[in-house]
């Protein structure tokens, strides 16, 4: 009997729904390169108008709306853009800006709730030492990844915009950028419009490919002269699309019908979280007053296990835990998938298609993967 597979790796393994299959199956295109697409163009321009922007641009990946985003907005050689030390932009898009647009990154300490000092970061601004690149862009992530789906304040975003309007804090205007692959998450969580929370942004690159279960794409949304600069820039690294509008049509529907939906996912990833911390193990836990969306970082607090360790028994199915019930109702055992790499914690994160009985399923798993632990190393 096949094992009952719960997937938590992340939400870019989300599958389209039925009814984005049915779109793209009858979706009208064009040439994109010519601008005659019009289910893309009608993505665009929706996906900008509800983020409250002139225009907006169909990338296919996050990381491409990242890189021309710092491509356009640090167009001048030997710019440089502030990142947190612990943003995707830095450790997980290959070094691009750097690669392949010739800007320099530097980064910023990433506080546990996803912000940065601003006094550091007002410190860290040059302009005026010609020893020196030019700062010319600032980049938040929102929600924030690695620091476990934390969404950014709304006080911190709109103290960040108004340190960078400040006379003299550069030679030139410093732009910002918001790497917003789950922002619509944290509009959920904060009960307010993406648009609220990037009114002071610059541009914004949104993903539909992860929680929002499109199956490809990105869009970013700026001013109508931000877009142009970063459209010609997109043929340059080669994401020139042509009848893309079959993908575009997922991505309509992700707005129209998985959005509303967001807070289900919040609400069953608290569920999971409530029941490792009830468990009170000496050795895993999480930190619940900190899970604020659909990303939960389950913390390792024995020195002989690492993240990829406990991921890897969460993926195993043994004998003793077939025997003990630990199994599905057709009896299968539970095959968790779970995200770890060198880290002091675990990842799981959830998304449209894990519904309430794979949450019971994983919610089995861990406890009882959790107590095999506890009865190696109980409380000391």
């Amino acid at each position: 009997m096949p094992n009952a597979i719960v997937d938590l790796r992340s939400d870019t393994v989300s599958q389209p729904t039925a009814e984005m299959r049915a779109r793209m199956a009858t979706a009208v295109v064009g040439d994109d390169v010519y601008g005659e697409d019009p289910t893309i163009n009608e993505l665009e321009a929706k996906t900008a108008a509800i983020f409250g922007k002139e225009a907006g641009l169909f990338v296919p990946s996050g990381t491409m709306g990242n890189l021309l985003a710092i491509m356009v907005h640090c167009h001048k050689r030997g710019a440089e853009a502030l990142v947190g030390d612990l943003s995707h932009i830095f450790l997980y898009e290959q070094g691009g800006a750097s690669h392949l647009a010739g800007v320099q990154l530097a980064t910023l300490k990433n506080e546990p709730d996803g912000t940065f000092c601003l006094t550091e970061l007002r410190r860290r601004i040059r302009h005026d030492d010609y020893h020196e690149p030019i700062t010319s862009l600032v980049v938040v992530e929102n929600t924030h990844n690695i620091c476990g789906g934390k969404v950014i304040p709304l006080a911190f975003l709109d103290e960040l915009a108004n340190l960078l309007r400040q006379p003299g804090v550069g030679c030139a205007p410093i732009a910002l950028h918001m790497d917003g692959a789950r922002v619509f998450n944290a509009a959920a969580a904060l009960g307010v419009s993406v648009a609220r929370i990037c009114r002071d942004f610059d541009s914004v690159s949104i993903c539909l490919s992860k929680g929002l279960s499109a199956p490809v794409g990105s869009v970013l949304v700026g001013s109508q002269r931000f877009i142009s600069q970063a459209r010609r820039l997109r043929k340059a690294l080669g994401g020139g699309m042509r009848q893309a509008g079959i993908l575009a049509a997922a991505g309509l529907v992700a707005l129209e019908e998985v959005v509303p939906l967001l807070g289900k996912d919040h609400v069953r990833t608290k569920r999971i979280a409530n029941a490792i911390h009830n468990l009170q193990s000496p050795n895993i836990t999480v930190d619940l007053d900190t899970v604020q969306s659909n990303i939960l970082l389950i913390e390792i607090k024995r020195s002989q296990l690492t993240g990829s360790e406990f991921a890897e028994r969460l993926a195993q199915v043994e004998p003793e835990e077939l025997a003990a019930g630990v199994t599905a109702k057709d009896g299968s055992g539970i095959v968790l998938k779970a995200s770890a790499r060198d880290w002091a914690f675990a990842r799981v994160v959830l998304y449209h298609q894990v519904d309430d009985e794979q949450v019971e399923l994983a919610i089995k798993k861990l406890t009882y993967v959790i107590g095999q632990y506890d009865q190696r190393w109980p409380r000391s």
